[in-house]
């Protein structure tokens, strides 16, 4: 057997939370896909509208 059972996470032994590096993930991925999809809908309804 070895010892090597006990093992944690990388950023469990640090201390460090990554909840804030998450957010700002979804955020600097979230926001211009927003923004894209916003600009999407309004140009596909000009579009079709006229």
């Amino acid at each position: 057997m070895s010892n090597s059972s006990s093992q944690s996470p990388p950023d469990a032994s640090t201390g460090k939370d990554p909840r804030p590096l998450i957010a700002f993930t979804w955020l600097w991925v979230g926001a211009p896909l927003a923004y894209g999809l916003y600009e999407l809908i309004r140009k596909a309804t000009q579009l079709f509208t006229g």
